[in-house]
């Protein structure tokens, strides 16, 4: 993995401002501390930052085709590379390197718009084709690369993390309300908005083709998706009735992407836990190299949370001695300003503080790639709320009627839902279509945006709504299995805009540490999309085809072990012994200062937490709205107004007018 920068001028051929390049670049070192690189000539420049993991010594971006009339700086991995420098070196095209981003250019000449279907990994691109004048920014299928632009006047700048736009000095740090809405009804950011003004996320499978000014026509931005999350009709899934044989297609297709995410120069790790997902992906990687590769696994020093002794079952299972990196509420508090400052964004979920010190144990112990287990608990149901909704769905068996909606309604009225609550929740209904288990559970956090949210926060979203900003075709998820529509959610909203990135991408590149996902492969997505949603979640028993995979390389109790959510405690911000910046961020004059929250609102509920005065069902709500508060308030900090607590910020010199 690398960072990648650059501007582009689009209105013609202006010099590129001096030192604009570097300063962008040097702004996101942390994810390419091995060397950069740069092109600058009239009307764009383009930045690398190179974290080496393939053709270590040739790699050094740009990088060119033949002629040099095609350029490319380049974020991720392509996982097929060997076999397409075959293909394309049998089509004549000469490679002056060993390393994977040479694909890119040759792939362009001879397909143009058409290489992303030959292109199988995790990516984030620039390229121009000074021929035809045209700029490609481009992102993976599933969103692990990160890829931000925003729009300046005539210049166009874009960067693998916002603090490039930022270190740019033509893009000012101002709040969008949309993307902290995001974070108050997803728990997450998948975009496109993000929580600053002027500044966007390209999303998962989408490119912009950016024209640039030829022949008296003035430059044209075009946003186009070359793939989306898709799924067999209802009743078209594969319903095959022989487990062996489709357990045998699907160890085919994740020993395939073990062995793919395993190709590299350098040595490759392993995530570990108690679960079933790294679990498998560690046995099999042992399996496919004849002997364990290093795992690392996270101690969360709370006897409810620790799955040290699950993971130690594996390692013994496969010959393994994991790193164990603790985690407590001390490192917790410890390591939020460092999490915000990598996520650019508030996070509310407190264990990302737990990835975030994995990866630096990683970095530490002298490695640069991680696989992970993410994306299983996705496409295979695996969350608790899957079960739960499915639950609440057996009691409308009567055509019409639906019990399970004033379920719900009693249910959040049980966990203390302010008012307007049941309204908000009929808006999403009439908005989604399609109820699933991913709006059972925003929902709980949507609370939060009416319990803590200031009156005139409230005003200037009134006519937002999150949902429709993703661009989902709800006619085509509407002709989905239930399950499969729930899946969509997960793998549009929760794993761009959570897991690979505040729990993925950014705290791990913090560490100039690279993650890899076996189970966001593209044959596995497949796979896992066209059979039927029965293998995934049988009764009540979730990822029912994995388990019996696993049962093939796993002890019997990891295989079929309960999902355990992984998590660190949320209370650690008002529970225990609170560190000052807290308490300032919280004050009623930094609360005055953003403007964000109703003051006595927070007050009158923080004081409920320190005096343990909230029940049992209001607990968690109110205790991730806080986190939320807290966080926003942290990230405005650290982005917009450094002079609410007493940290050191991110407020990088704005630059004169060009």
């Amino acid at each position: 993995m690398c960072g990648i920068a650059g501007i582009i001028d689009l209105s013609g051929a202006r010099p590129i401002p001096p030192g604009i390049l570097t300063r962008m670049a040097g702004a996101i070192t942390h994810r390419g501390p091995d060397e950069d690189g740069y092109l600058e000539e009239p009307g764009i420049g383009l930045a690398n930052r190179r974290l080496s993991i393939v053709g270590l010594f040739d790699g050094k971006q740009p990088i060119y085709n033949e002629d040099r009339s095609v350029v490319t700086v380049f974020n991720g991995e392509f996982f097929n590379y060997p076999e397409m420098k075959a293909q394309l070196e049998a089509r004549g095209h000469v490679f002056r390197t060993h390393c994977d981003t040479e694909l890119i250019p040759h792939l362009w000449e001879d397909h143009q718009e058409g290489m992303f279907e030959h292109l199988k990994g995790q990516f984030a691109i620039a390229l121009w084709d000074r021929k035809r004048h045209v700029v490609i920014l481009a992102r993976d299928r599933f969103g692990i690369c990160p890829l931000f632009f925003s729009t300046q006047g005539e210049w166009l700048l874009f960067g693998s993390e916002i603090k490039a736009l930022l270190a740019s000095g033509l893009v000012r740090a101002q709040a969008d309300l949309r993307g902290i809405d995001q974070a108050f009804n997803f728990f997450a950011i998948p975009g496109p908005s993000t929580c600053f003004a002027g500044v966007t996320a390209l999303q998962p499978g989408q490119y912009l083709r950016i024209q640039l000014p030829v022949s008296g026509q003035p430059a044209k931005i075009e946003k186009k998706y070359y793939w989306r999350i898709d799924f067999p009709d209802q009743g078209q899934e594969d319903h095959s009735t022989d487990p062996r044989k489709l357990v045998d297609e699907f160890e085919r297709v994740m020993l395939g992407a073990v062995e793919r995410r395993l190709r590299a120069d350098v040595p490759v790790v392993s995530y570990l836990s108690g679960g079933i997902d790294s679990s498998l992906v560690v046995a099999m990687a042992a399996k496919i190299r004849g002997t364990p590769i290093p795992t690392f696994t996270i101690q969360i020093m709370d006897p409810k949370l620790d799955e040290t002794t699950q993971a130690a079952v594996v390692s013994r299972h496969i010959g393994s001695t994991p790193v164990v990196v603790q985690v407590g509420d001390n490192e917790v508090l410890q390591s939020y300003p460092e999490l915000i400052r990598a996520a650019e964004a508030p996070v509310i979920d407190t264990s990302c503080t737990a990835l975030l010190r994995l990866a630096r144990s990683v970095h530490q112990h002298g490695y640069k790639v991680a696989l992970t287990g993410e994306g299983s608990d996705e496409w295979l149901a695996g969350y608790a709320w899957f079960k739960i909704h499915r639950l609440l769905g057996m009691m409308d068996w009567m055509p019409g009627i639906k019990p399970s909606y004033w379920l719900r309604r009693m249910i959040l009225w049980g966990m203390g839902a302010p008012a307007g609550s049941a309204q908000a929740m009929d808006r999403v209904y009439e908005t989604v279509r399609s109820y699933t288990s991913y709006q059972d559970i925003y929902a709980i956090m949507g609370m939060s945006r009416l319990r803590f949210y200031s009156s005139e926060t409230l005003d200037k979203l009134k006519d937002y709504s999150p949902y429709l900003e993703l661009e989902p075709n709800f006619d085509r998820i509407e002709r989905w299995h239930p399950i499969n529509r729930a899946v969509f959610w997960a793998g549009r909203v929760h794993l761009p805009g959570q897991l690979l990135s505040l729990k993925g991408d950014r705290v791990a590149m913090n560490s100039s540490v690279e993650t890899r996902y076996p189970f966001l492969d593209e044959e596995v997505f497949s796979f896992l999309a066209r059979i039927h949603p029965s293998w995934k979640l049988r009764g009540f028993r979730d990822k029912y085809i994995l388990r019996l995979l696993g049962e093939r390389y796993l002890p019997k109790e990891v295989a079929w072990r309960p999902k355990g959510m992984f998590r660190a405690p949320l209370d650690s911000f008002f529970d225990h012994q609170v560190p000052a910046f807290v308490e300032q961020l919280l004050s009623d004059e930094s609360l005055k200062k953003t403007g964000y929250f109703n003051i006595q609102a927070v007050q009158f509920w923080r004081d409920k937490v320190r005096n343990k005065q909230l029940s049992r069902q209001q607990k968690s709500s109110v205790e991730l709205g806080l986190v939320a508060v807290v966080t926003t308030q942290l990230w405005h900090h650290l982005f917009i107004d450094g002079s609410l607590a007493d940290l050191s910020n991110h407020l990088p010199q704005r630059a004169a007018a060009l």
